[in-house]
C-alpha cells in the first residue's frame, strides 16, 4: 500500500492513488477523490471506464492493489481492518437490485439493521415500514420481490440501504435495469435524498440528472479520472478533450 499522506480536513471519503488490477489489465488507475459531507459526486464515462469498479472498490467488495482509501477518518483499506463493520457504515444499491429473492420486502429491509447493527426486531421493522411508505411501498412490505415491477424493486433497494443510516450512499448504475418511464421515478427518489443533505457516490448515464444535481462530476477513462469539477465546468467547458469527445456523444448539443 502507498504511504498514507494527511488526510484532507472535513473529508468524509478519501481515495489516494487507488490502482486495481485483474490480472494484467489495469482497470483503475492513480484514482483520486475526495467526497465531503452531504457532497454528491457524480462519475461518468463509457461503460468500461471504472466507475462501478469504483464504488465497489470503496465499498471493500473489491480487494486494491495499492493506494488509500480513508473513511470517516480512517483506513479502511488496511488488510487489517474489519471490513464488515467499516462496510456498515456504507449502503449500496446495485443496477441489479440484488434483493434477496426468499426474503419478504420487510424481511429484506430489517435483515442489516437487525444482523449488523443489533436492533432490536421491532425497533427495525418500525424504520423500514416508515421508509416504505415514504417510497410508496408500504403496501408491498410482507411481498417477495418476484411481486415488484424493477422501478419498486429498485425502490426497495434504496430503502433497504436507507435503513442502515448509511454515512455514505452509493449507487451503481441504478437506472440501467430499468423501463425508460420508469428511470425518471428512481431519479426523483434520489434528487429528493440529495436535497435531504445525503452524502452520495454515484455511477450514471444519466447527463441531466449529473449537471442538476451533483455538487461534482468526475469524468473516468481507461481507469482514471481524467477530469472533475462542478458540474458547469464539466458540462459547459472541459478541458481535456476526451471529455468533450464524450460529451459529444451523450449530449444533444455537446458542451460549449
Amino acid at each position: 500500500m502507498s504511504e498514507v499522506s494527511a488526510e484532507v480536513p472535513g473529508a468524509l471519503l478519501e481515495v489516494r492513488d487507488l490502482r486495481k488490477c485483474y490480472g494484467e489489465n489495469v482497470v483503475l488507475a492513480d484514482v483520486d477523490l475526495v467526497v465531503e459531507p452531504h457532497d454528491v459526486v457524480c462519475l461518468i464515462g463509457s461503460s468500461g471506464s471504472g466507475k462501478s469498479t469504483l464504488l465497489r472498490c470503496i465499498n471493500l467488495l473489491e480487494d486494491i492493489e495499492d493506494g488509500v482509501i480513508v473513511f470517516e477518518g480512517r483506513d479502511i483499506s488496511d488488510p487489517r481492518i474489519d471490513r464488515r463493520e467499516a462496510r456498515s457504515r456504507m449502503g449500496m444499491v446495485f443496477q441489479a437490485y440484488n434483493l434477496f429473492p426468499h426474503l419478504s420486502v420487510l424481511d429484506n429491509c430489517t435483515l442489516a439493521p437487525r444482523h449488523v447493527h443489533g436492533l432490536g426486531r421491532s425497533e427495525a421493522e418500525e424504520r423500514a415500514r416508515e421508509l416504505l411508505a415514504q417510497f410508496g411501498l408500504a403496501e408491498f412490505a410482507t411481498s417477495y420481490p418476484d411481486r415488484l415491477s424493477g422501478g419498486q424493486q429498485q425502490r426497495a433497494a434504496l430503502v433497504r440501504a436507507l435503513c442502515t443510516q448509511p454515512r455514505l450512499l452509493l449507487l451503481d448504475e441504478i437506472t440501467a435495469a430499468l423501463d425508460p418511464e420508469l428511470v425518471g421515478d428512481v431519479l426523483g427518489i434520489v434528487r429528493d435524498l440529495a436535497a435531504a443533505g445525503t452524502t452520495m457516490v454515484l455511477a450514471t448515464h444519466e447527463m441531466a440528472f449529473a449537471r442538476d444535481v451533483a455538487s461534482k462530476v468526475c469524468f473516468l477513462d481507461q481507469g482514471r479520472i481524467l477530469e472533475s469539477g462542478t458540474p458547469e465546468a464539466i458540462f459547459s467547458a472541459p478541458t481535456q478533450e476526451r471529455t468533450r469527445q464524450f460529451l459529444r456523444r451523450v449530449l444533444p448539443a455537446g458542451p460549449a
